[in-house]
């Protein structure tokens, strides 16, 4: 990657701040991908590629091999490689750069199940190997339907492909890791057969993204939180992943996983345990992961009597998105006529342990709502005299520290203040500190971050089997409560803040924030 190894230094020439951070040194590598073809490889996997390369991020000796089903030349696929990163990529390719990347690329067609794939790839492996007069560490990702996870695992395994003496083998796991707490379990089961747990990199994009890594910082790295950061002073939590699109073409998926499994049990609890968890002792991936587990074990998990008051489901029906009409999700194509599956869930939820007992933690997420949004907000209880009732006022109002995920990463913090005038009277203001603003560059993408940890070997953003498990003890009991029960999800309408039964599972005085 010659032509993007000195791009690092121009980029630490346009901004001052990147001045003196040296990258960690890279293992030479071969990067697979399966499912090559598919859309999250165009539309996240390859930009990320090509913008750490042009970050010089990549190793030295690279190499991208795409698995997929369809036959095709590898002039082909570098094509289809490049059509994508100019199609998807945060910033416009560089000619020199991009050609660079491209001649990594390589591709090997087949099915999941054919062993001669396997066998294939072997080859090719062994001889970037002897290239190189050394074994490269190996990395395979799975960006495949969840149905081939363990078809692809075993058969690496069967072909020797799992493990080497001489350099690391890791394997990467999309989302969703099973669909229940049992497939969670066999689906572990199956790929610790294979591949050891410090082989196992179980993605989830979220914990790539600055302002979910910065919750630490600013937990732990400012005395001026951590005093406050427990039910003394804390009121509650809400977290919310709102989407203001559709399920698109992605009703076959979609129709069986629903809101509670596609947002909520895995990027919405990460977020829950970044906001609760202890600080680690060191912070390195086993500590970061403890203490969230931690959390998920402290959580109460429902009883069925309990899930209809601490829980709440909608599907969207028509409404105007944008300045246009769409369909409500039963006329969306693909969609079983009488669904009954959630396009809006909410918990609540709360963390049964000295820092948080009797602080509820409200989650939601849900589709075709107001706007895209992905938010933390922090309720701290009001203080205890309400002097500041004058006309005109809007008076004090309990301080909430917001941290947003997306679409523009920050955080801001509401403060009471006084209006100018001569009456003393009091409203909300806010001081916000804004990624592209403060550090006067683009954040980049969460895959970006997670590939570059993939290839250093750092899981500390990735969970373990025990958190899968964990979260998926806490969902399972609403699932199974939902699908026993007669009562269909409520209807909200699409462009709206969702169902008003949401409002339902609130705390006598909360209220959800508007989205």
């Amino acid at each position: 990657m010659s032509a993007a190894a000195g791009t690092a230094a121009e980029i630490a020439a346009e901004n001052p701040l990147a001045a003196g951070l040296e990258r960690l040194p890279l293992a030479p590598t071969a990067l697979v991908i399966f499912g090559a073809t598919g859309d999250l490889a165009r539309r996240k996997l390859l930009p990320a590629l090509y913008n750490l390369a042009h970050d010089g991020a990549l190793p030295e000796r690279f190499h991208l091999i795409g698995v997929a089903r369809r036959e095709k030349a590898h002039e082909h696929y570098r094509a289809e490689c490049e059509e994508a990163i100019r199609a998807f990529s945060r910033r416009a390719p560089d000619p020199e750069v991009l050609s660079a990347f491209l001649k990594t690329a390589h591709y090997v067609p087949g099915t999941f199940d054919d062993k001669h794939v396997y066998s294939r790839l072997a080859e090719l492996l062994g001889r970037y190997d002897e290239q190189a007069g050394e074994p490269l560490a190996r990395a395979y990702y799975l960006s495949t339907a969840p149905s081939f996870f363990p078809v692809i695992v075993e058969a690496l395994g069967a072909e020797g492909l799992a493990e080497q003496s001489e350099a690391p083998v890791r394997l990467v796991i999309e989302k969703p890791f099973g669909t229940s707490l049992a497939e969670a379990r066999e689906l572990n089961r199956r790929v610790l057969a294979v591949f050891s747990e410090e082989q196992v990199f179980r993605i989830d994009h979220y914990l790539g993204k600055e302002t979910v890594q910065n919750m630490l910082a600013f937990r732990f790295a400012n005395g001026m939180f951590e005093p406050l950061w427990n039910r003394n002073y804390i009121d509650y939590v809400q977290i919310t992943a709102a989407e203001d699109i559709g399920i698109g073409s992605r009703a076959g998926y979609y129709d069986h996983a629903g809101a509670l499994r596609d947002l909520i049990q895995n990027h919405i609890l990460q977020l829950l345990c970044h906001v609760a968890m202890e600080p680690p002792v060191i912070f390195n991936a086993e500590q970061v992961r403890n203490e969230k587990v931690k959390v998920l074990r402290a959580i109460q998990v429902p009883t069925p009597e309990e899930v209809a008051d601490i829980s709440a489901r909608g599907q969207y029906g028509a409404g105007h998105v944008g300045g246009e009409d769409v369909p409500g999700y039963r006329e969306e194509e693909g969609v079983p006529e009488g669904s009954r599956t959630e396009t809006f869930a909410a918990l609540r939820l709360e963390v049964d342990n000295w820092r948080w007992a009797g602080v509820p933690f409200y989650l939601r997420a849900g589709k075709r709502l107001a706007r895209k949004l992905t938010e933390i907000a922090v309720a701290l209880k009001p203080v205890p005299h309400l002097a500041f009732s004058q006309e005109g006022s809007l008076g004090v109002r309990p301080n909430q520290l917001v941290m947003t995920v997306q679409p523009n990463e920050g955080v801001s913090l509401q403060l009471g203040a006084k209006i100018p005038g001569t009456r003393m009277s009091i409203r909300p203001v806010n001081m916000e500190f804004n990624y592209g603003t403060s550090f006067l560059s683009q954040s980049p993408e969460a895959y970006e971050r997670l590939i570059g940890d993939i290839l250093l070997g750092d899981p500390t953003l990735f969970t373990r089997d025990d958190e899968v498990e964990a979260q998926w003890a806490i969902c399972d009991p609403v699932l199974s409560a939902w699908q026993q029960s007669q009562r269909a999800p409520s209807a909200y309408e699409a462009g709206s803040q969702g169902p008003a039964d949401a409002e339902r599972i609130l705390l006598p005085g909360h209220s959800w924030r508007a989205i």
